[in-house]
């Protein structure tokens, strides 16, 4: 598995000229804990490398059970097309409230799909349980809930507490960060357990939450199951070009 550095918001339902840009954030684990915990995610939980997607040794070094797997890939004329295609036959999403099964936040902030991953992976499923009371993260999804997605976007747009903590770990990065205003071609996509049991594909660009398959009530996102229904078949869309890299949000191993 290839690694990678950076995010990407390219192509896809672009930014207004007044929407902020972020600096791409770096696939680094302990980058991202540390966002999170800086938002207000418990101590109890952690990114973690995923190392593989098909070897059980390599996936035992992840703890379980595994609560979100972002997927990083650059962005290719494959994907693109798939893209296109399936979102051309959904409709426009319009959820919002406390009844769905996942917190879709569509992505409006230039390079911000790697910020956009790790609030879909702690909004959603058992991962909520562990958001701080309280705290910007809290705050942040309880205000989100009940708008619809394009309210969404502007709250986001809008929240100086998650454009300062953003900046802070992108700076932070084993690579030299690229500007705001950089095209870089990475990007990030989630996948999360929901609260109907279901897989779903989360991605800013998208036209809204993306069901994948039914889990059993014993299986995570690392399970052969929600691998085969999930980035495996996503992977497999994309043809040739496998450089791709994994991360997960689990159990804290300190």
């Amino acid at each position: 598995m290839a690694s990678t550095s950076v995010d990407t918001h390219s192509g896809g339902p672009d930014p207004g000229t007044s929407a902020p840009a972020f600096i791409p954030l770096e696939a680094n684990p302990e980058l991202m804990t540390t966002l999170l915990h800086t938002l207000g995610l418990s101590p109890a939980l952690q990114i973690h490398d995923v190392y593989s997607l098909t070897d059980p040794d390599m996936l035992a070094f992840v703890p379980r059970p595994a609560l979100a797997l972002l997927l990083v890939f650059p962005v290719s004329a494959a994907y693109e097309s798939h893209r296109l295609a399936e979102d051309s036959l959904l409709p426009a999403y319009t959820g919002r409230g406390e009844g769905q099964p996942v917190l879709w936040f569509r992505q409006t902030i230039r390079n911000a799909c790697g910020l956009m991953g790790l609030l879909h992976a702690t909004a959603n499923g058992p991962a909520r349980g562990f958001v701080e009371e309280g705290s910007d993260l809290d705050r942040i999804i309880k205000g989100a809930t009940p708008l619809g997605p394009e309210e969404r976007a502007k709250l986001l747009e809008k929240e100086k507490s998650l454009a300062k903590a953003h900046k802070a770990a992108a700076e932070k990065g084993d690579t030299a960060a690229p500007e705001a205003t950089d095209d870089v071609e990475l990007h990030y996509v989630c996948f999360v357990k929901g609260n109907d049991g279901k897989l779903w594909e989360l991605d800013g660009r998208r036209k809204g939450p993306l069901e994948r398959g039914v889990l059993g009530s014993n299986e995570d996102v690392l399970s052969e199951k929600a691998l085969m229904l999930g980035p495996l078949k996503f992977l497999e869309r994309e043809g040739a070009d496998l450089r791709f890299s994994c991360v997960a949000l689990a159990g804290s191993l300190e």
